[in-house]
């Protein structure tokens, strides 16, 4: 059932508990009509909560990018319901065939050429001729972009260049009434963005490491991926390339091997910092050394640990291999010098 909400609640959107459409059709309902209207969305997905609007409407990303306070120069991710969708979009050549039939529905995003027919908005892709393309596993992600029957725009649902949000509390404590509904299934479970993989030109490029690992779609590809040209901060070919990202509103010290007094303590494994007793507070992201485990609990982590007002979050160092290096992406931006006005 849809959370009770009072009328004299003004600075909370719609927020309706519900992990597919059949649980809630109402509250269900609700958010399609929303964003038929062009209104925003909370959706969560496997990797993160989305900030949704409908993909085709300009007005409605324009009033996206203005929630968030995101750079009109940092394209979206369009949403769509399985490859067939993806393919109406999008120029699909053999790369990205291969990889959206091994990988979607999943954490895979794909930058490929618009199609001749793709329907997303210009603004969504930041006036480029590319576009980026997710068939999301998320049961509610995908059953919203099947009942629009259009794609959706769909960044993490958080203030940009802030902590993204894995939880639906994150969205409402960053957005409020920005956001008309809120779809609260609980947190995510895998608690980083997608991978993001350019395949619109030679050679095939990592963009954004994430939720699913190098190795894997280079074992699909049957070919090693570029990394990203010095210029993608510049002018991102898609999302989270901009130099700072991620981050809370303490700094962030990065592969720590001591502890200073006043400091928190972002933990990996059974073996703490030398000083870790001077910590204000201490979250382990993996008490295991579990890198699954430290990604889904990243985020909520820095979130914990910047709400005890610390000027500093020492990180204990992360292995880069599999879910690691999406994992140390996200704190090496986390840790970038910050601009007056963050990307997302």
């Amino acid at each position: 059932m849809a959370a009770d909400q009072s009328k004299a609640d003004v600075t909370r959107p719609f927020v309706a508990r519900l992990t597919r459409p059949e649980d809630d059709p109402d509250a269900f309902a609700r958010a399609v009509e929303a964003l038929k209207h062009g209104e925003l969305v909370a959706v969560p997905t496997e990797t993160v909560y989305g900030l949704a609007c409908d993909a085709t409407n300009p007005d409605a990303v324009a009033r996206l990018y203005a929630a968030k306070g995101r750079p009109a120069i940092n394209p979206l991710i369009a949403h769509v319901p399985d490859f067939e969708a993806a393919a109406r979009e999008g120029d699909l050549d053999a790369r990205a065939d291969r990889l959206g039939r091994a990988f979607w529905p999943g954490p895979l995003t794909l930058v490929v050429s618009r199609g001749t027919m793709c329907r997303v908005t210009p603004a969504a892709c930041a006036g480029r001729p590319t576009l980026a393309l997710r068939v999301p596993a998320a049961p509610l992600m995908q059953a919203l972009a099947r009942a629009l029957d259009r794609p959706i725009a769909a960044p993490s649902a958080n203030i940009s260049g802030r902590v993204s949000a894995t939880t639906a509390d994150d969205v409402v404590e960053d957005l409020g009434r920005a956001v008309a509904v809120v779809l609260d299934a609980g947190p995510c479970p895998i608690g980083v963005e997608s991978t993001i993989v350019d395949v619109s030109g030679e050679p095939a490029r990592l963009l954004r490491p994430g939720g699913l690992a190098r190795a894997a779609i280079e074992e699909a590809l049957g070919a090693t991926l570029a990394d990203p040209p010095a210029s993608a901060t510049q002018s991102p070919a898609a999302p989270g390339l901009l130099t700072s990202h991620y981050a809370p509103s303490a700094a962030v010290r990065l592969d720590a091997d001591d502890v200073a007094a006043g400091e928190a303590l972002l933990a990996f494994g059974p073996d703490l910092p030398d000083g870790a007793e001077r910590a204000v507070a201490i979250v382990n992201l993996s008490p295991t050394g579990d890198l699954a485990e430290a990604a889904a609990n990243l985020f909520q982590a820095l979130r914990r640990l910047d709400r005890t007002g610390v000027s500093t979050i020492a990180v204990a160092p992360i292995p880069p291999e599999g879910l690691g290096e999406a994992i140390r992406d996200r704190l090496v931006r986390a840790a970038a010098p910050r601009p007056s006005i963050h990307g997302d």
